[in-house]
């Protein structure tokens, strides 16, 4: 491995990484103000316990091997201790550490969706194991050499194809999300307008972040492909986020009658979802046209909590669920050669769906089950007195905005 590749590695790394403040600073912003330090306690609470499991044994399960269908075998490297000690070591230990960024920020996004009402300890507990059962081995299917990754061949179509994370990381965590929501019911007082972002610039600056590490997070993996497919994959991550935003926008305008920041920087994460799974794989019109796609109808989507009676509390459903799909189906019809409208015929899309709808439905009965384990057991969710009080003060002590007299 030459020293570029290297060094890029170890910047798109950094750059991932950056992203669960990033996301921290996102749902921070949106929450009340006696909410924000339990909202970024649950990011910084995913990164801490992720990273430490992923050392231990996450990083082996998500490695598909001949031990079990399921996963790698979480054993057969405990502590990556061989790894270290073996001949490409420091690369091989690079790769495994931006594995790592992956499994903390697909944990924290879930978090999203129970603000102002969730225990940090029960939280913990369902981020540890949560990660051990659903996302080390869907990693392990998608990319470790699992069954996803070998559909294709299995029934003699074009493989599936998720660069970065539609199915893995953005289903994955949406279907969680939704079964949360489920689970610690509707907050005191649910209803549309139940409450207005405390820090709006905290939220931009947020998106700003996502954006920015975005581009680590789809094209970091071309530093073991020699860089090759680092142009497509810039650009269109470029593209169909801000195009996104335009669609977000436009839909908001006409809806609401007013276009906001808030919107415009949720529309950008909708676009970065869509692309994640095609940055790779789509011509740059198309990944136009995704992402003006993905900005409209996410913005639709997350009206449907109110519709549908589930208190979804910063729309982790609405855009990462829904964007996932989007992208991850939209491969189907438009990826280079293989979509229906790009030279190809059903092949691709049948394989995207099976992937797509299989993770969902794995990860969301997992989480919904182990969910309703804690709530039964410890309690999950908090006292109503607490979260009227303020969840910052009952649960962590502090406040967000400590502000004297002078």
């Amino acid at each position: 491995m030459d020293t570029g590749s290297i060094a890029w590695g170890l910047t798109a790394t950094a750059l991932v990484l950056f992203m669960t403040p990033g996301v921290a600073f996102f749902y921070g912003g949106l929450v009340k103000a006696k909410s924000v330090i339990s909202m970024m306690m649950m990011s910084f609470g995913a990164l801490g316990l992720i990273s430490v499991l992923w050392i231990l044994y996450g990083y082996n399960m998500s490695v598909a091997g001949s031990v079990t269908a399921f996963s790698g075998n979480p054993f057969s490297d405990f502590g990556l201790g061989a790894m270290a000690m073996g001949e490409t070591g420091s690369t091989d230990l690079l790769g495994a550490t931006y594995g790592a960024t992956f499994a903390i920020i697909t944990v924290a996004l879930i978090s999203g969706a129970v603000a102002d009402r969730a225990k940090f300890g029960s939280w913990m507990i369902f981020a540890g194991i949560w990660a051990t059962l659903v996302y080390f081995p869907v990693a392990a299917w998608v990319w470790g050499g699992g069954w996803i990754m070998n559909l294709g061949e299995t029934l003699g179509l074009p493989g599936v194809i998720d660069y970065a994370g539609g199915t893995a990381v953005h289903i994955n965590a949406g279907a969680a999300a939704l079964a949360l929501a489920l689970v610690l019911g509707k907050r005191v007082g649910f209803q549309k307008g139940i409450t207005k972002p405390h820090n709006v610039p905290l939220v931009l600056i947020g998106a700003s972040i996502l954006w920015f590490g975005w581009f680590g997070f789809n094209a970091g993996a071309e530093w073991l492909n020699g860089l090759a497919n680092v142009g497509i994959i810039v650009v269109n991550t470029l593209g169909a986020t801000a195009a996104a935003i335009l669609g977000w926008m436009v839909v908001e305008k006409f809806k609401d009658g007013k276009a906001t920041s808030v919107g415009a920087a949720s529309g950008a994460v909708a676009g970065l979802v869509a692309i994640t799974p095609s940055c790779a794989n789509l011509e740059p019109g198309w990944a136009l046209l995704l992402g003006a796609v993905a900005g409209a109808v996410c913005a639709l989507a997350v009206e449907l909590k109110f519709k549908l009676g589930f208190d979804d509390s910063l729309d982790v459903v609405g855009i990462h669920l829904v964007g996932g799909i989007i992208g991850t189906l939209y491969l189907g019809f438009f990826a280079i050669d293989t979509g229906l409208f790009t030279g190809g015929g059903l092949g691709q899309l049948t394989v995207q769906a099976i992937a797509a709808f299989s993770v969902l439905a794995y990860s969301f009965v997992v989480a919904y089950l182990l969910g309703l384990a804690i709530e039964k057991t410890i309690g999950f969710r908090i006292k109503n007195e607490d979260e009227l009080a303020g969840i910052d003060t009952s649960v962590h002590g502090e406040d967000g905005y400590a502000l004297e007299r002078v």
